[in-house]
């Protein structure tokens, strides 16, 4: 099993709208490529707020096969879909990992 986990950092500004979005509209999204079996959206905490607040999104899939197939087929839209909403309020590092 494999975690694709995207960890953002979220103006306050705009952090409740993020929230909202991420929920209704960009996880479904993601999941509705076929290719993830759960997903989960958290917020870390003990986090120093002072630039924003701090999320963790998960998605898990069955395979690293599967995961990158949503790489080259679909992460660029996805990732333009969040820079067109949200514009530079936020930014974003992604890491992959495998569940052992």
């Amino acid at each position: 099993m494999v975690v694709y986990n995207v960890t953002i950092k979220v103006e306050t500004s705009v952090c409740d709208e993020w929230v909202d979005w991420m929920k209704a509209v960009h996880m479904p999204s993601l999941m509705s490529t076929g290719l993830f079996t759960e997903n989960r959206l958290s917020r870390l905490l003990e986090q120093d707020e002072t630039d924003g607040v701090t999320f963790s999104a998960q998605y898990v899939c069955n395979s690293i096969t599967e995961y990158n197939r949503y790489i080259d087929e679909h992460s660029e839209q996805m990732r333009q879909q969040s820079f067109e909403r949200f514009g530079g309020k936020f930014v974003a590092f992604r890491s992959i990992m495998e569940v052992v």
